[in-house]
């Protein structure tokens, strides 16, 4: 049985405690709250034993879990168990394993699978199924910039605190979720620390930037969002944080060239007579990024599209080491370049759907309107 993490709560309240619950997604706040919230009920229900097991290597002994669940305490009539596999990969034994576990459930063992976030090929395993229907499966989602204030705002208001009301309060919010967003762990202490400096009530804006530290955490996918969203000031924000924390421009370099690649497939399948869905389907262009890259087809300039291809390849040669005349030396600085050419083909596309052959700032003048 599917259910979210934020309906655990009204789950345990109705149809109380399960006995199994696998726990799976790569938000580690939420996942240890989504347990701990499970811990609670389990110890409150009489489960006062509990054992822990790590898979770690294909040689684990899974004996040890079918062995623990079937044997009790002498002071102890009912234990949770919890399997912790990082890899989110059990292999053939482990396999084999978890389905003869979920086939021999006991009401008096709880148990907890912990699981990292799954691929397909995962969920599609004999052994996942085998847990989803043995039990309640809840899939930890990450929250996106998007619902990040309405998160905060929550949070805060659990620990009597809110924000000021209008567009004060709006600020407040977006500040936050920008010094936090990608890291949700750093975010519950930064309000954890908003609690302890400040008593209940309203929280003016100059109190949550004097207060709230720059913790956010990016990875090289969200930049390329960003990118095709046309967020200009969002997007040199986390180029700048990726430098900043030692990542390397070489993965991030390869998706924004590859996706530019892909738009110019799409652009000459449309030029050729195809619909804008069908283009993008023969260009490997799927999900979030077909529904991105769609609406840009339109105004798509093809001597545009063919500069930005052309300054990545430059870029590649900055951060393989060559030296291009006019380009920064250094790879990040590169890369800011790349992505500002990336933001003002995004701009201009969407001027010229709407009004063709509207003019676009150019790539500097991007950077300076953000300065």
């Amino acid at each position: 049985m599917q259910v979210r993490a934020d309906q655990l709560a009204t789950q345990l309240a109705r149809g109380g405690l399960k006995t199994l619950y696998t726990i799976h997604g790569d938000e580690p706040l939420l996942a240890q709250e989504a347990a701990d919230a499970l811990r609670t009920a389990a110890r409150a229900a009489g489960f006062s034993e509990r054992q822990v097991f790590t898979v770690s290597g294909a040689h684990f002994d899974w004996s040890s879990v079918l062995g623990a669940a079937q044997s009790m305490g002498l002071f102890a009539d009912k234990k949770i168990i919890e399997i912790r596999i990082p890899s989110g990969k059990p292999g053939k034994d482990g396999s084999a394993a978890l389905q003869a576990y979920c086939e021999a459930l006991s009401e008096d063992v709880l148990t907890l699978v912990h699981l990292p976030r799954l691929d397909r090929e995962q969920l599609n395993g004999a052994w996942f199924g085998a847990l989803d229907r043995a039990g309640v499966t809840l899939k930890i989602e990450p929250v996106g910039r998007a619902a990040l204030p309405r998160w905060i705002a929550q949070r805060l208001a659990a620990q009597g605190q809110r924000v000021a009301a209008g567009e004060e309060g709006e600020q407040a919010l977006a500040f936050f979720a920008d010094r936090v967003e990608g890291n949700l762990l750093a975010a519950h202490q930064e309000l954890q620390k908003l609690g302890l400096l400040y008593p209940a009530g309203e929280l003016g804006f100059a109190q949550i930037e004097a207060a709230v530290l720059d913790v956010a955490r990016f990875e090289g996918g969200q930049l390329i969002g960003a990118v095709w969203a046309g967020q200009v000031a969002r997007a040199l924000r986390m180029v700048d944080a990726l430098k900043a924390e030692g990542e390397s421009a070489v993965p991030v370099h390869w998706q924004l060239a590859n996706d530019l690649q892909s738009l110019r497939r799409a652009r000459q399948l449309v030029a050729a007579g195809k619909p804008p869905p069908m283009a993008l389907r023969e260009a490997r262009v799927w999900g979030d990024k077909e529904r991105a890259f769609e609406p840009l087809l339109s105004g798509l300039d093809d001597a545009a599209l063919t500069l930005a291809l052309e300054a990545a390849s430059t870029c590649d040669g900055v951060i393989k080491g060559l030296r291009r005349p006019d380009w920064p030396e250094e790879a990040w600085d590169a890369l800011r370049r790349l992505v500002l050419v990336a933001l003002d083909l995004v701009r201009q596309a969407r001027a010229a759907g709407g009004r063709r052959g509207a003019p676009g700032p150019g790539p500097l003048a991007l950077q300076a309107e953000i300065q």
